[in-house]
C-alpha cells in the first residue's frame, strides 16, 4: 500500500511538472527570445586538425583564462562543468533551462569553410538529437566571417595572422550552402519562421556580397536562387537576416540592393566600453537608428557581456567590460528591447540574445559559479513584467 502511494505521489509530481513546463511555453508567447550559440565545446575533427588538439574543443581556450587585473573574473567556471555541447543529454538540459526561463529560440552560430561545413555537431548531434527538442525553436546563422590562424587559438599559432578560413565562397559553395541549409534544417517542424517563411540569417553582408565578387546584381541573383529553391521545397518564400553593426547608408543600400527582409545584431555593435551601463545606453540608442536606416524590420538585440581575454595574452582591462556586469543590469537592458518591441506592434515581437553559451567572450546565459541561474532568471523577470511595475 504504501509502495503505491510513493507511485501515485510521484506520477503527480511529474504531472504538475509538466504542467508547470508547458504553461511556461506558452507564458509571453508574443515574444520571441532568440539566444546565440556558439557551437564551439566538442570535438569536432575538424577543430581537432586545425585548432584544438585535446579533443574537447574551445574548452582548451576557455580554462586557461587567467585574470589581468584585480577582480577580473577569469577563468570562467561553468556551474555544470565542461559538457560537450555536440550531448544530445547536455542540450536536453540546454532547452529545459532556457525555455523554463522564456528563451523559446536557439540561434546556431554555422559555419561553411573549405567546402565543407564546420562545427555542425552541436546542432546536428546535440540539439536535433534531443528528446525535448520540441520545446525550443532554432534557426541558423551563417557566420561567414574570415578567420586568422591565432584567433581561436593563440597558444597554437601564436602571432601568426595569416588566414585560416575565408568568409566569402565562391558560387558553386553558396548553391551547396543553399542545398544544405534547406534540405538539413528547413524542412525541421520546429524550425523558426516568420509568416511560414524560414530565417536565414547572416553574419556577415560584405562577405556574402563578395561570394560574387563583390557584384551587387549576381548577389541579388543569388538570393533569389535560394528563394526560387526554398519556395521549391514547399515553403512561401525566404525570410533573410543580416547582422547590422551601423547605420550607414551605403550598407543600407546594399542590403536592399540583394533583398534583405530584416535586420539584428549579433549584440550591440556600439564600441564596447569598460561600464555595462554606458555600453548598453549606448548600444540601445544605436537600436533605434539602425532600425530607421534599413528600412526594414530590426529586431533588438542585447549582450550579457564581453571578455575575450582568453583568446588574447596581450589583452587587459581596457578590453573587457567589468563595471556593472551584472544579471540586474542586463535585466535593465533587456527591458528597454522588450519597448522597443511593444512600441512597434506591426513587426514581430523578436529579440536577439548574445548569448547562451559563449564562455570564452564572456558572454552566457547558462549558469555559472558566480551568478548561479541570475542571468536566465533576469530574462523570466523582464518577461514576466516585473520591470513594468508602476509605469502606468
Amino acid at each position: 500500500m504504501r509502495f503505491f502511494a510513493v507511485i501515485c505521489a510521484l506520477a503527480l509530481c511529474l504531472s504538475c511538472a509538466d504542467r508547470d513546463r508547458s504553461q511556461s511555453d506558452r507564458k509571453n508567447s508574443d515574444y520571441h527570445v532568440a539566444a546565440y550559440i556558439w557551437p564551439s565545446c566538442h570535438d569536432d575533427p575538424v577543430g581537432r586538425e586545425v585548432l584544438w588538439g585535446e579533443g574537447h574543443g574551445e574548452w582548451e581556450i576557455i580554462k586557461r583564462g587567467t585574470p589581468r587585473f584585480d577582480g577580473h573574473y577569469q577563468p570562467r567556471r561553468p556551474l555544470w562543468g565542461y559538457e560537450h555541447d555536440d550531448d544530445p543529454e547536455v542540450m536536453e538540459r540546454w532547452i529545459d533551462a532556457a525555455a523554463d526561463h522564456g528563451v523559446n529560440v536557439f540561434v546556431f552560430d554555422w559555419y561553411w569553410y573549405d567546402g565543407g561545413p564546420f562545427l555542425e555537431g552541436c546542432l546536428n548531434d546535440g540539439f536535433l538529437k534531443a528528446r525535448n527538442r520540441d520545446r525550443m525553436q532554432f534557426y541558423v546563422m551563417w557566420a561567414n566571417h574570415t578567420v586568422k590562424r591565432n584567433y581561436w587559438n593563440c597558444h597554437r599559432y601564436g602571432d601568426d595572422e595569416s588566414v585560416l578560413w575565408s568568409g566569402s565562397v565562391d558560387e558553386e559553395n553558396f548553391r551547396k550552402v543553399v542545398d544544405r541549409v534547406i534540405g538539413q534544417y528547413f524542412s525541421e517542424p520546429n524550425y523558426f519562421k516568420i509568416d511560414g517563411r524560414p530565417v536565414f540569417s547572416v553574419f556577415s553582408l560584405d562577405e556574402l556580397i563578395a561570394s560574387f565578387d563583390g557584384d551587387l546584381e549576381r548577389a541579388r541573383k543569388g538570393m533569389e536562387y535560394f528563394r526560387e529553391e526554398t519556395r521549391e521545397a514547399g515553403f512561401p518564400d525566404l525570410c533573410l537576416q543580416i547582422m547590422t553593426f551601423g547605420a550607414d547608408a551605403a550598407t543600407a543600400e546594399r542590403a536592399k540592393a540583394i533583398g534583405v527582409d530584416c535586420t539584428t545584431q549579433y549584440g550591440w555593435a556600439t564600441t564596447r566600453r569598460e561600464d555595462y551601463l554606458q555600453w548598453a545606453a549606448e548600444g540601445t540608442e544605436a537600436t533605434g537608428a539602425m532600425a530607421d536606416a534599413f528600412g526594414v524590420p530590426h529586431f533588438p538585440s542585447v549582450s550579457v557581456g564581453w571578455d575575450d581575454t582568453p583568446r588574447f595574452p596581450a589583452k587587459g582591462k581596457a578590453d573587457v567590460v567589468h563595471h556593472n556586469v551584472t544579471p540586474q543590469a542586463f535585466a535593465a537592458a533587456l527591458q528597454r528591447a522588450k519597448e522597443y518591441c511593444d512600441a512597434r506592434p506591426d513587426q514581430p515581437k523578436i529579440i536577439t540574445i548574445y548569448a547562451f553559451n559563449e564562455w570564452v567572450e564572456g558572454a552566457y546565459l547558462l549558469p555559472d559559479m558566480r551568478y548561479g541561474f541570475g542571468y536566465l532568471e533576469a530574462v523570466s523577470d523582464v518577461l514576466d513584467g516585473k520591470y513594468d511595475r508602476y509605469k502606468e
